[in-house]
């Protein structure tokens, strides 16, 4: 139901747009979140938005670089990502699910996921 796009190999400083299509339900309506994971690595929270309000939320290691948003007319979510380092290298996923949990940072919250796309930030 999740389709992730846009990842690919970029040097470090640069910019990646990922874009996590639904092909189920309406993006609107359901909590999307991104997370990544590097070789040998756990899933990590990346970012947040909540539905209908779309208040976001980020983890520590992406705030003021990252920017996830929505566009309810593609039915789609974004993760805009500047400023790359190459610590930002993993299979990034989206992942969803239809009401807000507090405990919107854990994987295990989730039950529908996109396939992941893999991000390369080279030094």
């Amino acid at each position: 139901q999740l389709q992730a796009s846009g990842g690919g190999l970029v040097q470090a400083g640069g910019s990646l747009r990922l874009s996590c299509a639904s092909s189920g339900g309406t993006v609107r309506s359901l909590a999307m979140t991104w997370f990544r994971q590097a070789p040998g690595k756990e899933r990590e929270f990346v970012a947040s938005i909540r539905q209908i309000v779309s208040t976001t939320y980020y983890g520590d290691s992406v705030k003021g670089r990252f920017t996830i948003s929505r566009d309810n007319a593609k039915n789609a979510v974004y993760l805009q990502m500047n400023s790359l380092k190459p610590e930002d290298t993993a299979v990034y996923y989206c992942a969803a699910r239809y009401s807000w949990s507090v405990a919107y940072y854990s994987r295990d919250q989730y039950s529908i996921w996109g396939q992941g796309t893999q991000v390369t930030v080279s030094s």
